[in-house]
């Protein structure tokens, strides 16, 4: 799993400095007017879907600001909001922004059908898009995630390792996230193409909102269903519902069997360490961050993204779209030291702290 994980961040390097110019780099052509729309005092209106995961506070909101700021000579302004997982809610946080005349939008959607309307209305403002972490509908301008279904893949082929000889006698409950992130449908393909005839997949779950608490119910659910004796791993979407499912599995008495996650949340990483969560999928937030920065200051400027997009992808209503995907990594017990610490996500003393440092002694994280 180490040379796996290795070979994966190898690659993940590659793609940064391959894809990933900065938008000054970029920005030496301009439109096709022969002159950029503006100079550095731009503003950038980033919408960020929820705060119930840790991420987008803990990350995603203050890298792009920093990218913004490095790429505008500290003249770049954010303005920002957050739909706590309301669609509508962020339907009306993108009339603000073209109300307020920011200059390109960073999006990520709640739901992606519901948004296309504000898109358009953003873009028949002249305000560019840019479809951060889920691929929006409607007419967007650029686009950067990461590849999702190989998210799905990872999960799907560590919990078929985890599980091993047992794949062939019980089965798994497969928690996915909600229906109305297109993200989760393509974790969930991603799962399937791995998991399909190794395994018998005993319940599965569309997970509403993405929420722990609806996982636990869910769980509950299934190990009502199934019986506690017959399964003998769970398939979770991400590292929030992996916790609601693990307190059902301790409720019952269900202990020692692979759980898996994505996002590599605080939480999660801890859970790992002490053995309550088998792995997650650790998603190198930095270089996501930073493509969106680059896109959305080039798109304010009136830039050409031919430097830092190289890849196309197709949405159900625009085709085409200029598109960076980072890769991801699988993150076990074995390699915490060279994900998350190496990066300077988290520090030791934050995932070995109080209850956790003798987990973190007993596996040499120090």
């Amino acid at each position: 799993m180490r040379r796996a994980a290795v070979a994966i961040a190898a690659g993940a390097m590659a793609v940064s400095l391959a894809a990933c110019g900065s938008a000054k780099e970029s920005g030496d052509s301009a439109d096709s007017t022969g002159s950029a729309k503006k100079g550095d005092d731009i503003k950038v209106g980033l919408l960020l879907p929820e705060n119930a995961t840790a991420r987008y506070e803990k990350f995603d909101r203050p890298l792009i600001e920093k990218k913004v700021k490095e790429l505008t000579n500290d003249k770049g302004e954010v303005v920002y909001a957050n739909a706590k997982q309301d669609a509508s809610t962020q339907n009306q946080q993108v009339d603000t922004m073209v109300t307020n005349k920011v200059d390109v939008l960073i999006v990520d959607a709640v739901d992606s059908k519901a948004i296309a309307g504000s898109v358009k209305k953003a873009k028949d403002a002249g305000i560019p898009v840019v479809a951060y972490d889920r691929l929006a509908e409607g007419p967007i301008d650029a686009y950067t995630s990461f590849d999702n279904e190989t998210v799905g893949k990872t999960q799907g082929e560590a919990l078929l390792k985890a599980l091993g000889d047992k794949a062939k006698d019980g089965q798994i409950v497969m928690m996915n996230g909600s229906s109305t992130d297109p993200n989760a449908a393509q974790f969930k393909k991603g799962a399937h193409s791995v998991l399909d005839g190794k395994v018998k997949i005993g319940r599965e779950y569309d997970t509403k909102e993405w929420k722990p608490e609806n996982a636990n119910s869910n769980m509950e659910g299934a190990i009502s269903a199934l019986g506690k004796d017959k399964i003998v791993g769970v398939y979770s979407a991400n590292d929030g519902m992996a916790g609601g499912i693990i307190t059902a599995l301790k409720a019952a008495g269900i202990a020692d069997i692979p759980v898996t996650g994505q996002d590599a949340e605080l939480a999660g990483v801890q859970r790992i360490v002490t053995g309550e969560q088998y792995m997650s999928v650790y998603k190198p937030y930095p270089q996501e961050a930073d493509v969106a920065a680059e896109m959305a200051v080039a798109l304010a400027q009136g830039k050409s993204l031919d430097s830092i997009a190289k890849d196309k992808v197709d949405s159900p209503t625009t085709k085409a779209i200029p598109s960076v995907l980072v890769p991801v990594v699988s993150l076990t017990k074995d390699n915490i030291n060279d994900t998350v610490i190496k990066d300077g996500i988290y520090t030791v003393s934050e995932i070995c702290s109080g209850k956790y440092k003798a987990a973190c002694d007993k596996i040499g994280l120090k």
